[in-house]
């Protein structure tokens, strides 16, 4: 299959929530679509099958098209391209999938996340230097995971106490939600290993998971984002997620579950 998708298992935990459309984009592919010319189709198949149901959803409609990565110019800034264009540049390749994947799970949140980008660019100009907000939201836009858990949990978390939040608190996780957003994150769960860190960014326990898209599109503020309120944590070690965390010995890695620092 083109561009790596063969080695994705979309059975794989992180998946689930991405699995129907991403299946969908990547037999599209396999076929010899190019994964801009395959996620112009889901656009359009997503139309189709809501003008048959009798309804708009416009929530539920990508609010941009996918172009090939050549119509991006040299010296164009990727981030005011898609702002000015409503169109993404897009290469055949892992990355570049799970970016468009994300865009149709997303459309809300990603739609914010360009706006302060291109808001940035317009006022800072593009540079060497990016600044705090448009780091912080390219941190995001590559590398969160949004997570619902308990006080408890976070707690624990926020503390690296790894042994307390993975272990001690194994059976509260049945009822956390946990949706990876960063498209760098997916991208290198295709090859699991131990390693992998996310960057944590909690949604509010009465935020219902059908909203989460609306709620993170008021959530992701410049001033926030500045702030920079990420808690980098290994993804794998959340129960259920890899057979690997069920060792023993798992969490006493410390080159990866790194101890609390001293106050």
């Amino acid at each position: 299959m083109a561009c790596g998708l063969s080695a994705i298992d979309w059975s794989a935990p992180w998946l689930q929530p991405w699995r129907e459309k991403g299946e969908w984009l990547a037999q599209r592919i396999s076929n010899g679509a190019l994964v801009h010319e395959a996620c112009n189709d889901l656009i359009e198949e997503i139309n189709r099958t809501q003008s048959l149901a009798g309804h708009l959803n416009p929530k539920a409609v990508c609010p941009v098209q996918f172009v090939p990565q050549s119509e991006l110019q040299d010296g164009q800034a990727y981030e005011q391209f898609i702002f000015d264009k409503h169109a993404v540049p897009t290469r055949d390749g892992l990355h570049d999938f799970f970016n468009a994947l994300c865009w149709f799970h997303f459309p809300l949140a990603k739609k914010q996340i360009n706006l302060v980008q291109a808001t940035a660019i317009q006022t800072q100009g593009v540079g060497a230097v990016r600044g705090p907000v448009r780091d912080a939201v390219t941190v995001f836009d590559e590398n969160a995971t949004l997570i619902q858990v308990s006080d408890t949990i976070w707690h624990a978390l926020t503390q690296r106490h790894w042994a307390q939040a993975f272990v001690e608190l194994k059976a509260e996780w049945q009822n956390a939600q946990v949706q990876i957003f960063g498209h760098a994150a997916l991208e290198k769960l295709v090859n699991p290993y131990k390693a992998i860190t996310v960057h944590l960014w909690r949604v509010p326990s009465d935020v219902p998971l059908k909203n989460w898209d609306e709620w993170l599109a008021q959530d992701l503020q410049p001033q926030k984002l500045s702030q920079k309120p990420f808690l980098p944590t290994p993804i794998l070690g959340i129960p259920g997620w890899w057979a690997d965390n069920q060792q023993a010995d798992f969490y006493q890695d410390t080159q990866v579950f790194r101890p609390s620092r001293p106050a």
